[in-house]
This record gives C-alpha cells, structure tokens and sequence, in this order.
C-alpha cells in the first residue's frame, strides 16, 4: 500500500504568490506618483460670498490667467480658436454649460469678450467661479 502517493509527477499549480507581490508594488507605486501628476492652471480667484456648487461629473472649464492666456480645462487655446474648439468639445455634450474662471486682475472687457465667444459657441448656462470670502476672525472678536 503506498499512502504518499507517486512523487515523480510534477505539480500543476500555478504559484500566484509573486503575482500578488508585483501586482501590489504596483499598486503603491501609482497611489505615491498619482497626486503628483496632477495639473493646472494658477489663477487668483476673486472671492465673493456664494455657496459651492455641487457636480455630479467632471465639468468643461474655461479659465484666463493674469496674462490673458486661456485655457479649456488645462490646455491652451487662442482666442482665435477658442469658438471653433467649444463648438467641437460642445457638440458630443448632452449639457451645454461651461464655468468661467477668471484671474481677479484681468480687464473687465477681457472677460466680457470671452463671455460673447462663449455664448457664441452655443453654451446653454455660463457660470463664474469665484473664492469664498475669508473673513477676518480679529474684527469679528473686537465687534
């Protein structure tokens, strides 16, 4: 009677152990680089006293730097082109609503200009995205 069995067969499991450790190197690695791959446009915001808005999917951004530059979300575009692309970006979209963010130091004709291109373009609803206003917590305790 022989209890072990025959031993000269080879074994056909596949061993997934270092599978698992590679597949979880990787996993570590993306989670650390991730955040630094993130990037945008630096804009300072002028603040207002508004509630935030809250979005279900990722929405289409127009932004101008202190240096007139414009972006779509965070590529660049000329003002020449910026109708031509929102009409193309625009026309695979269900909602036609577009958010404006502009650097506080940039000319009023400047965003209006964009604002008529904008609307030109076929953008349903235009929002404007400010900064919450910080107050000031010394002149609240001094009231």
């Amino acid at each position: 009677m022989m209890f072990g069995g025959d031993h000269d067969q080879l074994m056909s499991d596949i061993n997934v152990t270092p599978f698992v450790d590679v597949m979880l190197v990787l996993l570590i690695i993306f989670m650390v680089t991730a955040p630094m791959m993130i990037q945008g446009v630096n804009i300072a915001l002028p603040e207002a006293s508004s509630e935030p808005l809250h979005a279900e999917n990722e929405q289409l951004l127009v932004s101008i730097d202190k240096n007139n530059k414009i972006f779509i979300n965070d590529y660049g575009v000329t003002i020449d082109f910026l109708k031509e692309k929102l009409e193309k970006i625009l026309s695979g979209r269900e909602d036609r609503q577009v958010y404006l963010r502009a650097d506080k130091d940039i000319a009023y004709g400047v965003v209006v200009h964009i604002m008529s291109e904008l609307k030109s373009a076929g953008v349903e609803k235009l929002g404007i995205v400010t900064e919450p206003i910080e107050l000031d917590e010394d002149a609240d305790k001094r009231s």
